[in-house]
């Protein structure tokens, strides 16, 4: 297989949750496409997720229990923690690529651009309006 290895049980569990980098899910899906032993692996992982694994690996997964909290990740975006939790949320996100810490990363980034951007408009036009204002009055001699 190209550059992959082996795709394992676990490998398409992470494609099933989405977890895995894009390269490397699309090279699962072409695989699935092509081979009908791995469909029939893919159907089995299936059944083990439906019928609720409780495994301590499957659990941990479907918990997120390695994830850091959405004020932690608040925290990462303002680069406002302590070196350690910072290190280990840039390893999760760059190492690891979980999925749902990226899109709660990518909506916290979106809803700190949303609020900075009316409030420099804002800003703005205080400010300006103010100078307009400023222009008028006299100065003193």
């Amino acid at each position: 297989m190209s550059g992959m290895g082996t795709i394992t049980k676990e490998t398409l569990r992470a494609f099933l949750h989405d977890t895995l980098p894009d390269e490397q899910a699309a090279e699962v899906e072409k695989q699935l496409r092509t081979q009908a032993e791995l469909r029939d692996l893919f159907d089995l992982v299936r059944v083990e997720e439906d019928r609720g694994e409780h495994s301590i690996g499957a659990i941990w997964r479907r918990n997120h229990l390695s994830c850091p909290t959405r004020d932690q990740l608040g925290g990462y975006l303002l680069q406002a923690l302590d070196e350690d939790l910072f290190e280990y949320i840039g390893f999760h996100m760059d190492e690891i690529g979980c999925s749902f810490c990226t899109a709660n990363l990518e909506d916290l980034q979106r809803k700190q651009a949303e609020a900075t951007g009316p409030a420099r408009s804002r800003r703005k036009r205080i400010v300006n309006s103010s100078a307009e204002v400023l222009k008028h009055v006299s100065k003193p001699s």
